[in-house]
């Protein structure tokens, strides 16, 4: 495979959206279809399915229920999901990737009540109040407008239902920056041997403007979502926010 050239969109970001546009993100997310799911498991030293299954538990899905899942990717979260609402439940993943969606639908797509849709986590293609909860995993962080993606979520939730998104951080303590060290220097060259430079690199780029923990709280609250809390997994490497759509 030949070095991709670095012509990913830039990762900057301020406290309120991504730089990149939605047509900039689907074209990455595209390229990188067919090596995400082992560059995942990488460049998380190996911690992602863990904090997959912490995101799937927090959002309390159980046999019956309906579960949406934004930014699915390559499907495995909404994989999860679906497990946990059997017998009786079922799952949509929405994702803005086609690539990506292929991906999943090849995976998983023989599960009955599992279903993968191309989709724009701004405009969802949802009823409002149709789901039980909803997820976002690795997705928020390339949104433009985080608020907006989050408002979809509630919306498309019932009153009482999880909002959960699991999201890569900038840590502090002592013992996640030997990760973080891992994560900024070896992730690109990692990248770089995949033939996809310019995908990793805006990944680097992209969590440095990732506003932080409280902030992303905070946005969560201003669209509406109630009992909002965050913890940190693997020294805060990443976080896992919830958040429930309050009665309307």
């Amino acid at each position: 495979m030949s070095p991709a050239k670095d012509d990913a969109p830039s990762g900057r970001a301020t406290d309120s959206g991504n730089a990149a546009s939605t047509a900039e993100v689907r074209a990455m997310f595209d390229k990188i279809a067919r090596v995400y799911d082992p560059m995942n498991l990488v460049i998380s030293a190996f911690q992602e399915p863990r904090w997959r299954k912490r995101a799937v538990r927090l959002s309390g899905a159980q046999p019956g229920d309906r579960i949406l899942d934004v930014a699915t990717g390559t499907g495995k979260v909404a994989a999860d999901l679906h497990a946990k609402a059997q017998p009786g439940g079922s799952v949509v993943g929405v994702d803005i990737s086609p690539a990506m969606i292929r991906v999943a639908q090849k995976q998983f797509g023989d599960r009955p009540g599992l279903t993968y849709v191309v989709g724009d986590a701004l405009a969802l293609p949802t009823e409002d109040g149709s789901f039980d909860a909803a997820t976002i995993a690795f997705g928020m962080r390339n949104l433009p407008d985080y608020g907006k993606g989050f408002a979809e979520m509630a919306r498309s939730v019932r009153p009482g239902g999880r909002v959960v998104c699991l999201e890569i951080a900038r840590p502090q303590s002592r013992i996640a920056r030997i990760l973080q060290f891992w994560f900024d220097r070896i992730v690109p060259v990692v990248g770089r041997v995949a033939g996809q430079r310019g995908a990793y690199g805006y990944l680097v780029r992209s969590v440095k403007g990732y506003p932080g923990p409280d902030r992303i709280a905070e946005i969560m609250r201003e669209v509406g979502l109630e009992d909002v809390s965050w913890v940190g997994l693997s020294g805060g490497i990443v976080t896992l926010h919830s958040g429930t759509v309050p009665d309307r």
